[in-house]
């Protein structure tokens, strides 16, 4: 098993301190009645209304009867990923499985804190790349080996008002796609009405998803960034131009409470925003995020991956990294449970299930040209573009930073960052 040599040393050392708790007849464990117990500690980050989803999927698991039962260990996604490298370091209370988001799989591997599947995978012969969605399937493997196996796909779109839309824009979901250019037509026509055409959400997503449409990435060789282009400024100002036309939220207002108050046509937001979403009193509608062409093959819609992994952990036996399995091949033909808390879950089984197939975030499954235009940005540094973007993004877009400064800024934070990160020594 792969440890780092801290982590080796810890575990050793903690090892030592339990044999002589347990010579001495005190009440710690030791690490062989920890590897025979007949549970799989599962933390995750599913703290939200999905966490009801996770609770029954669980409890109707353990209901089969299973040789290991899996214990539901949740927490603030902040929280468990500031605790994940303490534990993991410490070499004591790591849990035996864990679900992790997609895009630091790459930094967890090369921290040496990840166990591979490959030893694995070969007495579970169903969960394999065909049974599961391209641009999550493919995340979990780094040069050549399995790190992380997907629980789902979770997407950003565009839910929309459908009377408003008939009012405003009748014609421009016939394909199933607004354009910027339908947006502002549309939002001329709405802002007599004060109504705005679109609100201004979540930047991240929003900016990444034009950025590639744009034909710009986050770096050019995997390390080193490439974000102060003029594809990263022309990205930021989409959505700045939309705001300095007037027919946005203003800053400071809530967007999505003025979509469900039926204020707004669009509403960029993700798959899994359909409980908030389904507080308003008018028929709704999802739909891609919003694009630059109507030509489906060159859409992007911003997306990521809960994944299963597998922290390097000594208390995990063969037999229960064997249980773990059990469970995720479970899950895979058991996932409808997941699609009700508005998820798309990886498993391609879940088109065989008609009740999925009539909810709105199947539009992104139900067709194989839709599942092409989904994108996880799979950058080692992602994070740190992503803070940038959660700090300076809406000062962008709301007319308090400049362009030129937001994408030069961007620039010089990562990069700096990048410097410090250990993994990129």
């Amino acid at each position: 098993m792969k440890v780092s040599k801290l982590a080796s040393l810890v575990i050793v050392a903690g090892a030592c301190l339990g044999m002589l708790a347990g010579c001495g007849g005190g009440g710690s464990t030791s690490n062989s009645s920890a590897k025979d117990k007949k549970e799989i500690v599962f933390w995750n980050p599913f703290t939200g209304a999905d966490s009801e989803n996770i609770k029954k999927m669980i409890n109707d698991y353990n209901d089969t009867n299973p040789n290991y039962k899996v214990k539901n260990v949740a927490m603030k996604e902040v929280d468990m990923y500031k605790k994940i490298p303490t534990v993991v370091s410490s070499g004591k209370n790591i849990p035996d499985l864990n679900i992790v988001h997609a895009e630091r799989i790459q930094q967890y591997k090369d921290n040496d804190m990840l166990t591979t599947y490959d030893d694995v995978l070969g007495d579970y012969p169903e969960v394999k790349a065909e049974n599961y969605v391209e641009a999550a399937w493919s995340m979990g493997e780094l040069d050549g080996k399995r790190y992380g196996l997907p629980l789902d796909i979770h997407s950003w779109g565009t839910y929309y008002n459908k009377a408003l839309v008939k009012k405003y824009c009748p014609t421009a979901l016939d394909d199933e796609i607004v354009t910027f250019d339908e947006i502002i037509e549309a939002g001329k026509k709405a802002k007599a009405d004060n109504i705005s055409a679109i609100g201004e959400t979540w930047v991240k997503p929003n900016f990444l998803s034009v950025l590639k449409q744009k034909g710009g990435q986050l770096s050019e060789n995997g390390i080193d960034p490439t974000l102060d282009t003029a594809a990263s400024k022309d990205s930021i100002n989409e959505w700045r131009d939309l705001y300095e036309m007037g027919i946005t939220n203003k800053d400071g207002e809530d967007a999505t409470q003025i979509f469900v108050s039926g204020k707004s046509i669009f509403l960029p937001e993700g798959i899994w925003a359909q409980n908030t979403i389904n507080e308003a009193e008018f028929e709704w509608g999802f739909t891609n995020s919003p694009q630059l062409s109507d030509d489906l093959s060159k859409a992007v819609n911003w997306s990521s991956s809960h994944q299963f992994v597998m922290f390097n952990n000594e208390d995990r036996s063969d037999a229960k990294t064997k249980g773990i399995m059990d469970f995720i091949e479970w899950l895979r033909t058991n996932s409808l449970e997941w699609a009700k808390a508005g998820q798309n879950p990886a498993s391609l089984d879940i088109l065989n299930n008609e009740e999925y197939k009539k909810m709105p975030q199947s539009l992104y499954m139900n067709d194989p040209k839709e599942r092409d235009t989904l994108t996880i940005f799979d950058y080692k540094y992602n994070g740190y573009v992503s803070e940038y973007l959660e700090t300076n993004g809406f000062d962008t877009i709301f007319g308090k930073k400049s362009v030129k400064d937001f994408t030069a800024g961007m620039q010089k934070e990562v990069k700096e960052k990048i410097a410090k990160d250990k993994t990129n020594k």
